[in-house]
């Protein structure tokens, strides 16, 4: 198993553990986090990109499938608003890989681990073309106006989901 940390910050040197912001999880200890390689498609994208990530699992219904993907070829999909194509295309990534060993699971759906330890990276690598490693990984890449819709829809759906980033999200004035 990968896991890694995806930055915009380079040379980022030892990952010290964070006390959690969101209130439903402990806040007496901190942690550093990480994401599984199958879920890395949902964090490369601009930090701030508001997007709506999801694929299919074996509990995914053939309706799901033919409703959310343009192809059975490619059962990952994350959504971003037009807004943020040209910075998509301008941002760089680093992939900050960790020793999995001090790991463990947080979260499986959205592939997040996390570590009470500092951690120092084993391999950094910089990506420089956002689109062409989503592509590479199989990904279907939505380009839309506004997610509402399609957060709202995905939620009621038989895929794992992911919604990252949505507070900077236009406003939803798209009726579900």
């Amino acid at each position: 198993m990968k896991l890694f940390h995806v930055s915009q910050e380079k040379n980022i040197k030892l990952f010290e553990p964070r006390i959690p912001t969101r209130t439903e999880l402990d806040q007496s200890k901190g942690l550093v986090w990480a994401v599984a390689e199958n879920c890395l498609p949902n964090f490369l994208t601009p930090r701030n990109c508001p997007r709506v990530a999801y694929y299919a699992t074996s509990k995914t219904t053939e309706s799901d499938i033919g409703k959310f993907f343009s192809s059975k070829d490619q059962l990952y999909c994350v959504a971003i608003e037009n807004k943020w194509w040209e910075v998509m295309t301008n941002t760089t990534l680093f992939l900050y890989e960790f020793d999995p060993k001090n790991f463990y699971l947080q979260d499986k759906v959205a592939g997040y681990y996390v570590s009470e330890k500092v951690e120092k990276p084993i391999q950094v690598t910089a990506i420089n073309n956002l689109l062409e490693k989503q592509f590479a990984l199989h990904v279907e890449i939505r380009m839309l106006e506004n997610l509402w819709g399609l957060a709202e829809a995905v939620k009621q759906s038989t895929l794992n989901w992911s919604l990252c980033r949505m507070k900077y999200a236009q406003k939803n004035n798209v009726s579900v």
